[in-house]
């Protein structure tokens, strides 16, 4: 039992890879669509390169959208409108009339009643041809409408609707075909006043009518019967054989996704899944060993592939046509940031080929994202800098809309039936392709990682803890800088990560703020406090700036890579000055007192940081140096740790230590101005 626990706990780093390998891959394939696979590629304009296609089974002919959204303009456009006819205000108005007429007329003594009731009459008749069909509150346009009457709908036609404005116009016609004398304008006053509109417009019998027609829209028009010749080989795709193949596809996925076959196509997207993914795993463990065997990067590389796969689909499934609305770039942005190149291309294609199973046109979604993913690595540079962030962004875009000119030329011969709407697409894709800025400060935090945004901010000297370290050791303050601007510029020469390597040199002696005194630099007068302690605590004191200056940094939050530049920055030197002393108090000295902790050095920036921090220090004991002393005195220091296998863990040539003393070298000659002495 206990060999089983100690195996698990060896190979753990291991076992985790294999559980996130198998994890990634059934969560991609969870996400994909459920749907089969067509075995063609065909492309509209292209010759149809394979053998001569004949129907598989019988099929119907899918309507494209754009034949879908004309039939339903259509019906909107020429929908028949529902009215309903208001009896109740029919009635008001003849009340109204009656009332009004006898008001007027009651008094009037030169009209008998049978006159007085005659009249009346007339006004009747006239309202109740006005109401005929009722009073419309407004015009309709449309040719016929329905109007609502005692239950029955009855079709009347435009030029039988009369809204107020008309009624009362028609009025004086209608008295015209009376003889009443001298009472004309009355009676037209009289009806005109009484008039109200009665027939109002049904939305919801009007909407319902309506969504009953566009219910009976058919998706299909005609039929493919097994076995008929759909296009022969070399015939170019037009447009009905590009709608009859479409159709064909899709009823293709459809069937191929039911039954039994659910299991080999599932089986057949896992194996090629597994096999992109096994392509990453593989790339890591031999161009880069040192991501590989950090769990936590690796974890964030599928996080983010994960990611991306997850949200393509869904756009897939919801509306295939925004596919280029997913700002895919932000993968090889954010990895070279936080990485390299090299790595944030390879992942980048990886995820297209994956991605390429899911999208429409995928030969087409593949060549532009891989350009566009080219394009992004090599734009970024320095994100860091707000402006090459929005001069990438606007690259990107660029791309994307010269890939989709080119395509959409091949596809239709000419400029027309561009796609306004596809360029506003690209636009919104590179908006989205900004947000990589806030996305990199939260994967910092989630992760832990580590960005040059981040080294611009712990690099100013005015931070709560340089500022710290400036007022409380101001002589480690100023050798830190020196020590910086020699460390930047040598990671520069051998293209080492020079942003990252100044950061670490502003912060490798920190520890030396708990008791400042006790390093030369900082001491302002001629008294030593190592003078009145023994050899073995003063050693002791020197070597514990480095566990202090551990600790201080993680109180202040630094990132563990900056960390790692305290921890290495001496290896597992001897404080040999000390050493001497003990030795000539006690020839039996154990060196382990007088070691620092260590680890070596392990990259190529620690590296750096070791010999320009020994350099620096040391060349203030140099007494009038001339480029020869400084020469000697370089290769001399660098040499000595090389025989302490000192870079036995770094992954730096002799060729770039060799470029690495050249800078240093140039650098002190001129820090101590070597040149003509001129005479007083």
């Amino acid at each position: 039992m206990s060999d089983t626990l100690d195996n698990f706990y060896k190979k753990q780093s291991l076992i985790y890879k294999y559980v996130l390998y198998f994890i990634s891959i059934a969560l991609i394939v969870f996400f994909f669509p459920r749907g089969g696979k067509f075995k063609y590629e065909f492309q509209k304009g292209k010759p149809w390169q394979y053998e001569n296609l004949y129907a598989p089974f019988d099929f119907s002919i899918k309507k494209t959208n754009e034949d879908l959204a004309n039939e339903r303009e259509s019906l909107e456009t020429n929908k028949v409108d529902y009215y309903t006819f208001n009896e109740q205000i029919f009635q008001e108005v003849l009340e109204n009339y009656s009332n009004s007429f006898k008001n007027k007329f009651l008094s009037n003594n030169s009209l008998s009643n049978g006159d007085k009731r005659k009249l009346q009459n007339i006004g009747i008749e006239i309202l109740d041809s006005i109401y005929e069909n009722g009073v419309f509150e407004e015009k309709n346009l449309n040719e016929t409408v329905f109007l609502i009457r005692n239950n029955t709908a009855d079709r009347i036609f435009q030029k039988e609707i009369i809204d107020l404005q008309e009624a009362k116009a028609s009025i004086i016609n209608y008295i015209n075909n009376y003889r009443i004398g001298n009472y004309k304008e009355e009676l037209e006053n009289l009806i005109s006043s009484v008039l109200k509109t009665n027939v109002t417009y049904n939305r919801s019998l009007s909407d319902k009518a309506l969504e009953e027609e566009l219910s009976k829209i058919s998706t299909t028009r005609g039929n493919i019967l097994e076995g008929k010749l759909i296009i022969a080989k070399g015939e170019v795709v037009e447009s009905e054989n590009y709608n009859i193949l479409n159709s064909l596809k899709q009823e293709f996925e459809s069937e191929l996704w039911k039954g039994s076959n659910y299991y080999f196509i599932f089986f057949g997207y896992t194996v090629l899944v597994a096999l992109v993914l096994m392509m990453l795993f593989l790339f890591l463990k031999k161009y880069r060993p040192e991501i590989f065997i950090n769990n936590n990067k690796v974890t964030f590389i599928f996080v983010n592939i994960l990611l991306m796969v997850f949200i393509t689909t869904m756009v897939v499934k919801n509306n295939e046509s925004y596919v280029y609305v997913v700002p895919l770039c932000i993968l090889p942005l954010i990895l070279k940031n936080f990485f390299d190149a090299r790595l944030g291309l390879f992942v980048h294609v990886l995820t297209i080929l994956i991605l390429g199973f899911v999208v429409p046109n995928s030969f087409e979604y593949i060549f532009l994202q891989i350009i566009a993913g080219i394009v992004t690595i090599l734009s970024v540079s320095e994100l860091y800098k707000r402006a090459n962030l929005f001069i990438s962004v606007g690259q990107i875009t660029f791309i994307y809309i010269v890939g989709y000119f080119a395509f959409h030329t091949i596809h239709e011969g000419n400029l027309d039936n561009i796609e306004l709407i596809t360029f506003g697409i690209f636009l919104l894709n590179g908006m989205i392709t900004l947000f990589a800025q806030p996305l990199i400060y939260l994967y910092e935090k989630i992760f832990g990682l580590v960005s040059d945004v981040s080294l611009l901010e712990l690099s100013d000297t005015n931070s709560k803890l340089l500022k710290e370290l400036a007022n409380k050791a101001p002589g480690t303050f100023h050798h830190s800088l020196q020590v910086a601007n020699l460390a930047e510029a040598a990671a520069n020469e051998i293209g080492a990560n020079a942003m990252l390597v100044r950061v670490g040199a502003l912060y490798h002696d920190i520890g030396k703020m708990n008791r400042p005194t006790f390093f030369t630099e900082n001491q302002i007068t001629n008294a030593n406090p190592h003078n009145d302690l023994p050899p073995k605590e003063s050693a002791k004191i020197i070597i514990d700036h480095v566990i202090e200056g551990i600790e201080i940094a993680r109180k202040n939050n630094l990132p563990d890579r900056v960390i790692d530049f305290l921890r290495t920055h001496h290896g597992t030197n001897l404080v040999y000055y000390f050493f001497r002393k003990q030795q000539e108090i006690d020839e039996n000295v154990d060196e382990a007192n007088f070691r620092y902790p260590g680890p070596i050095p392990f990259s190529k920036e620690t590296a750096i940081l070791m010999m320009a921090d020994s350099v620096e220090a040391a060349s203030k004991s140099l007494k009038s140096p001339t480029y020869s002393m400084i020469d000697e005195f370089v290769e001399k220091i660098v040499k000595g740790q090389m025989q302490a296998n000192q870079y036995l863990n770094a992954n730096i040539t002799f060729k770039e230590i060799e470029a690495v003393k050249k800078v240093l070298k140039q650098k002190l000659t001129n820090i101590y101005h070597l040149r003509v002495e001129y005479p007083e």
